[in-house]
């Protein structure tokens, strides 16, 4: 459209101006969408949506700001009302991605972005709802940090992230390391998947009450998952049972503590 069309199309009403450039056709509703698109469209092709905006785009981490976080490449761009401009040298292609067809950061890019506004409190939130909504991959995180130095997110977001231990195992495998790890520590061997009280309990000394749980919930579990786990727990606990919750960080970084508090139980009073 030539500059005398837009001219006259808005005297006329039939467009609305948003951004420089970007125009509302034939009203001013806007959808959630044309609200992140149109800022992201007022700063060029190389221009995504990040941040706070990315990550409420996505869902995991809400924000009620009404300015629009928009990265892009470059060493000055001219600010716009509505918009929270955000310049960076460049974006690597790798950090870069589009969902619902609006350009935007990846889920590690973003979440790197988060962890230089947010406060720790809210960027755990954020990490936890990626995951429980599987947005989170540990390993493409742990790629992101590592050629990202200088970051003022990289201190708090590795804080964060050495609280949480990636299970990469297969519930088999993690049943065959508890196994290998009570031979190791010398303790008596369970029964494994064996069916107590309604449930299938992990692993179950006879002639005790004590159950251990393979806790596996960390990264990538579904939130149904663990509330099923802990009814079961419920359940076992309700039939005269102690259950012990064994997670895959204890059973590989502390397991010599581990193997002490099963076997005080283990001393403990027969059911």
């Amino acid at each position: 459209m030539t500059k005398p069309t837009i001219k006259s199309w808005l005297r006329s009403g039939r467009l609305h101006s948003r951004y420089r450039g970007v125009y509302l056709l034939g009203h001013e509703a806007i959808t959630p969408k044309g609200v992140v698109m149109a800022a992201v469209l007022a700063y060029g092709d190389e221009a995504v949506l990040g941040y706070r905006s990315a990550s409420d785009w996505r869902g995991f981490y809400r924000t009620s700001r009404r300015a629009v976080d928009v990265i892009v490449p470059g060493r000055s761009k001219a600010k716009q009302d509505g918009i929270d401009l955000h310049l960076v040298r460049s974006l690597d292609p790798r950090d870069v991605t589009e969902h619902e067809g609006v350009p935007i950061t990846t889920v590690p890019r973003t979440l790197l972005d988060l962890a230089e506004v947010l406060y720790p409190r809210q960027l755990k939130r954020a990490v936890e709802e990626a995951d429980r909504m599987e947005l989170f991959d540990l390993n493409a995180m742990d790629e992101l940090l590592a050629r990202s130095p200088g970051r003022h997110g990289l201190t708090p977001l590795r804080s964060l992230l050495a609280d949480f231990e990636y299970d990469p195992l297969t519930r088999s495998e993690f049943e065959a390391l508890f196994f290998d790890f009570c031979i190791e520590y010398d303790l008596p061997r369970p029964a494994m998947n064996v069916p107590i009280a309604g449930c299938v309990a992990d692993a179950h000394w006879p002639g005790t009450n004590l159950v251990v749980e393979l806790d596996g919930y960390g990264f990538h579990r579904h939130r149904a998952a663990f509330e099923t786990d802990r009814e079961k727990t419920a359940v076992l606990e309700d039939a005269g049972y102690r259950v012990l919750r064994v997670t895959y960080r204890q059973l590989t970084r502390e397991p010599a503590t581990l193997a002490r508090r099963i076997r005080m139980r283990l001393a403990g009073p027969p059911p």
